[in-house]
């Protein structure tokens, strides 16, 4: 079987992560993958670059056209989409083409057509989607509230390559370091991530680290000004090396206003990072309060501090935080247990 994963563009993100993972690790006799994205700095990071095609990120006209010739040379069976807009392009290939591919969408935020035309997302879901894959049982559940129809839907958790973040075996040292990983866009919510290294300025033994970049730059360094915080809070860009920021830290925050299942949260429990997050989306089906890391239910800057103070004050929780997450992201966050189980999902398709 041919397949064609898509996705917009790649740039670092948790869907263009997911998309990756995929490109990299989808080799079996049975399938052919190819690929199709908008450019973006992710693209080193594939490893058969001969079977990219690369889209523009505004003519949606050309890459319609594009694509048709390409699905045509490479005898395309299956569109893989990562996004409702890839999705959107797959229906208008096989209205174009008049050819029967199947199209399997992988859903990994709320969109905008279900927010604002839920009848229209649902009539299209059932109609033209041969299969969806929700990467927590969350936002399963808010498709089938939805009405969209259950046999078409089925939970593939996000995976984490357990020999790259690899556990980290940690001493306590005189500095703590907090850290975020998050494309720095208003919904990642930095600046609450400023506010608790404001109320925890007094503690010199407190370091706080910003990875990734984006369109809030600014504005996240004018906050960052604004408390006085330029010794305290280090803004550092995107990184190449993920698995090692999230090591190097003593805990990693996730403030999202919204979130379906992040890839960041299993990186940090695979690596034995204590993870401080927000209560929001399907977290909480790998998050367990107290166990393999810490929820909290209010976007409230004291409250994260008091959580952050308690944690590096007792090592003993810490330790067992640490290694209760490492097992469970071994257990049901495996990168393996993904591949296999989307396998699955093409083999219904042949």
């Amino acid at each position: 079987m041919n397949i064609l994963l898509m996705t917009d563009k790649l740039i670092t993100g948790g869907a263009e992560s997911y998309f990756c993972k995929l490109e990299s690790n989808l080799r079996y006799e049975d399938f052919k993958v190819y690929t199709a994205a908008g450019d973006g700095e992710l693209y080193e990071s594939l490893t058969r670059k001969e079977n990219f095609m690369l889209l523009s990120r505004w003519n949606h006209l050309r890459n319609i056209y594009y694509l048709r010739n390409e699905i045509c040379k490479r005898k395309i069976e299956l569109i893989h989409a990562n996004s409702l807009r890839m999705v959107l392009y797959a229906f208008l290939l096989q209205k174009f083409m008049k050819k029967k591919m199947k199209i399997v969408y992988t859903k990994h935020n709320v969109t905008i057509l279900e927010k604002k035309m839920p009848t229209l997302f649902r009539y299209f879901m059932n109609k033209y989607v041969n299969n969806i894959i929700t990467v927590s049982e969350f936002e399963k559940n808010n498709l089938l509230s939805m009405y969209v129809a259950e046999e078409k839907v089925k939970t593939i958790y996000n995976g984490v390559d357990i020999e790259k973040f690899l556990f980290q075996q940690k001493k306590k040292e005189s500095i703590y370091k907090i850290g975020i990983l998050a494309r720095l866009s208003k919904e990642k919510n930095h600046q609450l991530f400023v506010k608790i290294a404001n109320v925890l300025k007094k503690r010199d033994d407190f370091l706080f680290y910003i990875a990734g970049d984006g369109p809030e730059k600014e504005s996240i360094m004018n906050e960052i000004e604004k408390y006085g915080l330029q010794q305290r809070v280090t803004m550092l860009g995107n990184i190449s090396d993920p698995h090692r920021f999230i090591g190097n830290m003593d805990a990693l925050l996730l403030l999202s206003f919204r979130e379906v299942f992040p890839m960041v949260v299993i990186e940090a429990m695979a690596t034995g990072t204590p993870i401080v997050s927000i209560d929001v989306g399907g977290i909480n089906e790998a998050v367990i309060n107290g166990e393999s890391g810490v929820l909290i239910h209010e976007y409230c800057e004291s409250e994260f501090a008091s959580v952050l103070e308690e944690l590096q004050g007792n090592e003993e929780k810490v330790n067992d935080i640490r290694l209760k997450a490492r097992e469970k992201a071994e257990r049901y966050f495996s990168l393996t247990k993904m591949i296999e189980e989307t396998k699955g999902i093409y083999e219904l398709n042949k």
